[in-house]
């Protein structure tokens, strides 16, 4: 199995709804904002190379949209899906699967692409399947009114149309799912319903791919929760939960909207979970 990190972009959001009730006082020193209240974030997304599948997890916001929404976001750099999927010798026709952790619009939005005259939308990954769960899948396509904005309908009916979709079976009543991609999945419905966390055996190492359950170093202190949340007393639970196993299992995590920290560990310490290390990807995926 070999691992790489996908740069699909960065972008920017309001700190204040990144951290939801905790002051700016507190947040800012480890998520500086510039003069507009914005901090840095990116779309950091993980291919897996295993045998014959190459599996892209996540696919970050795409670029269909129009220049206003996309001012809404403040892009930033020059990292792009296709440029980084080339660094590694890869096209978009390569890739086998495609596994949206959820479908708000900066997760899947990549998956998706207007078609060659711009009259309508097609896969961008024509030779992929697209997986995400029948909960997920009812929660984003019949979205209540404080999620609307996150769940688009160009990302999401072309995925059902062109007859790629497919759903993972979920357990009735644990939070650890299998997959048949090869990896577990941890299951947390405190941001969104049924938000799907892969954690992948690579070499002696569990790789989790945190999307939003941790989207930045800043988050690890337990009331650290994103304004975004849907359930924040759950995220809470969920948290606590998944740091605790984390530090106990020496889990390496992978920061999917940490602009500046790509991957870290965490252990017990007598305040709770802290942060221990924090590495490249390079150090890691050899």
């Amino acid at each position: 199995m070999n691992l790489y990190p996908i740069q699909a972009g960065n972008f920017k959001l309001d700190g204040g709804a990144m951290f939801g009730v905790v002051p700016k006082s507190l947040w800012q020193k480890t998520n500086p904002a510039d003069a507009n209240n914005m901090i840095d974030l990116s779309t950091r997304c993980l291919l897996i190379e295993d045998g014959n599948r190459l599996i892209l997890i996540d696919t970050g916001m795409g670029d269909k949209q129009s220049d206003k929404f996309f001012g809404y976001y403040y892009l930033w750099g020059e990292d792009s899906l296709d440029k980084s999927l080339a660094k590694y010798g890869f096209h978009k026709n390569d890739i086998t699967d495609v596994f949206m952790t959820h479908l708000h619009f900066d997760h899947c939005g990549g998956s998706i692409q207007w078609n060659k005259d711009r009259t309508g939308y097609e896969p961008a990954f024509k030779n992929a399947r697209f997986w995400t769960n029948t909960n997920h899948w009812q929660w984003a396509t019949q979205p209540n009114r404080r999620e609307k904005a996150s769940f688009l309908k160009e990302n999401l009916w072309p995925m059902k149309e062109c007859g790629q979709l497919h759903f993972i079976p979920l357990p009735h009543n644990d939070s650890i799912a299998d997959s048949e991609l090869g990896f577990d999945i941890f299951l947390a419905d405190g941001h969104t319903e049924k938000q799907m966390i892969p954690l992948i055996h690579y070499k002696d190492k569990t790789i989790a791919f945190m999307a939003d359950l941790l989207p930045t170093v800043g988050h690890l202190p337990l009331p650290y929760i994103m304004g975004y949340d849907t359930r924040p007393l759950l995220t809470l639970n969920e948290k606590e939960k998944f740091l605790d196993l984390a530090a106990t299992r020496g889990y390496y995590m992978f920061l999917e909207h940490d602009a500046h920290n790509e991957i870290i560990t965490v252990e017990h310490t007598e305040k709770g979970v802290r942060l221990k290390h924090t590495f490249k990807t390079t150090e890691i995926f050899i």
